[in-house]
């Protein structure tokens, strides 16, 4: 099978992996960016321009033309050129922000015109009124594991025997509350009468963030809408209690998990935290990260591909 993914950006890490995967699966991927000179940043929808996204519609037209079998919309914005093209059935994959967010409604309507529709969580399911698969993107177990962690945090240099609590996003990416997560750490502070280190991380290398999930003693997300967050299954895969808003299908991957907590509240969310900081105890979420590697999002993205040909 021969496939030509649309992709805002090739440089996308889930996305490189995704690609590896199905390759490893015998899966041929040839990748179409929307073209730009700007940084993408697909939480913002910020690096593209209208005139980018008209442009890219002749440029995948074109290539339907090519020895494809089908074409997978990945990520919505690049929809429109998917179902705009006369020859290939089409997949399309939403990941959170672009069905949910100020574009919703160009992943809602692509969508409807698509052979099949893959979506992060249940959640984001409900958004559309059609059949689609639920299928997350998966973590890699190999990169993500624990380690001690006062190992993780002298090669950081964050203080030893201080509460650090990770935030891996940057604060000005509105969507993921920079706000209640300051106001979280603050409250359950002055409740343990202990400083608390906010650690907010981003722009590092992907292959250093299991390092930083190692140190952390929670991971906090207070994010006001996701689909499926891998920094969420990161930490799982590294022991690392998560306290956590009700947003897409966090509840469901920390269910049964140990020191980790799913709250609808700030003051939840604060009792929660003095809770995980008070046990001082690893939780035991890589058990149930197994069942979301890169290897199995693959194996069911090769399933969606071969129905979306039957039913062309």
């Amino acid at each position: 099978m021969r496939v030509l993914n649309l992709v805002t950006t090739a440089e996308t890490r889930f996305f490189r992996q995704q690609v590896g995967e199905l390759r490893k699966r015998g899966i041929e991927s040839d990748v179409l960016a929307v073209p730009t000179s700007k940084e993408f940043d697909y939480g913002r929808d910020s690096g593209r321009t209208a005139m980018d996204y008209l442009r890219f519609v002749p440029m995948v037209w074109r290539a339907s033309f090519g020895a494809y079998d089908l074409v997978h919309a990945n990520y919505g914005l690049t929809a429109p050129a998917a179902v705009l093209q006369p020859n290939l059935p089409v997949v399309l994959s939403l990941w959170g922000t672009d069905l949910m967010g100020r574009y919703g409604p160009v992943g809602e309507w692509c969508a409807r015109h698509c052979e099949e529709v893959v979506v992060m969580s249940e959640e984001m399911a409900t958004y559309l009124d059609r059949d689609v698969s639920v299928i997350p993107h998966g973590v890699n177990l190999d990169t993500f594991q624990p380690r001690p962690k006062r190992e993780a945090r002298a090669e950081l240099g964050w203080a030893a025997d201080e509460y650090h609590v990770l935030f891996p996003y940057p604060p000005t990416r509105e969507v993921k509350n920079f706000d209640q997560a300051e106001r979280v750490v603050d409250d359950a502070a002055a409740r343990l009468g202990e400083r608390i280190n906010l650690q907010t991380v981003s722009g590092e290398p992907h292959e250093r963030m299991p390092l930083y999930h190692n140190a952390a003693d929670c991971l906090l997300l207070t994010s006001d809408r996701e689909g499926s967050p891998n920094s969420v299954k990161e930490a799982m895969a590294c022991n690392t209690p998560v306290v956590a808003t009700d947003v897409g299908d966090v509840r469901e991957r920390l269910s049964g998990v140990s020191q980790s907590y799913v709250r609808d509240s700030t003051s939840g969310l604060v009792t929660a935290l003095v809770a995980v900081l008070e046990a001082g105890t690893p939780s035991d979420g890589r058990r149930a990260a197994r069942d979301i590697t890169p290897a199995k999002t693959a194996q069911r993205l090769e399933t969606v591909y071969r129905k979306a040909l039957e039913d062309s």
